[in-house]
């Protein structure tokens, strides 16, 4: 059985940063793993779409429409903007948290309403205030730690595995900080 995660949000988010822990882990427990990253706008606070699949073989590296198991979404446009590629009985993992696009921050359109509800009215949804967590640690660049931590969960794997690959793959300087984070997310009410 292969295990499908996407992983969406907005640049200057740690997309690639999650990607890449994720699947170090998932290879660390022996599994094939393929990872594809699409950076978007990533420099200009666009969209960034990262994909990890492991199993015993994985082929290819891009999850299709309608085949994730897991979608991570650091902000909730973006949950709702890759909700489609959702399985039947996945599940979306999103940071509550609103980042106006370009279009929104020119007045071209509206950022969309009640985006959460109606995620929830198709799909199996948790949320979290992922950056209100970075913040209370003293650092929002930990986001992402906080928000793979709540993720864990749905995908799987040992707390003390995914604190050994952080601490493999974080600066030096950052392990204890993202640790503090993910057992954040991890511990948090679901």
């Amino acid at each position: 059985m292969i295990k499908n995660i996407m992983i969406v949000g907005v640049g200057g988010q740690g997309t690639l940063l999650t990607s890449r822990i994720i699947g170090k882990t998932a290879m660390e427990m022996g599994y094939d793993v393929k990872i594809s990253e699409v950076h978007g706008m990533a420099q200009r606070g666009g969209s960034v779409v990262t994909f990890v699949r492991f199993g015993e073989s994985v082929s290819e590296p891009v999850v299709e429409e309608g085949q994730a198991d897991v979608i991570i979404a650091f902000e909730r446009l973006e949950a709702l903007r890759y909700a489609h590629f959702l399985k039947k009985d996945g599940v979306l993992v999103v940071n509550d948290c609103r980042i106006d696009p370009m279009t929104v921050v020119i007045g071209a359109k509206e950022y969309p309403e009640n985006i959460i509800e109606g995620l929830k009215a198709e799909h199996r949804v948790y949320t979290i205030d992922g950056q209100k967590i970075a913040l209370e640690l003293g650092n929002s660049k930990v986001l992402n730690s906080v928000v793979l931590g709540f993720a864990a969960e749905f995908i799987g794997f040992e707390r003390e595995t995914w604190n050994n690959i952080i601490a493999s793959t974080v600066p030096t300087k950052t392990i204890d900080i993202n640790q503090k984070a993910f057992a954040c997310g991890f511990d948090a009410e679901h």
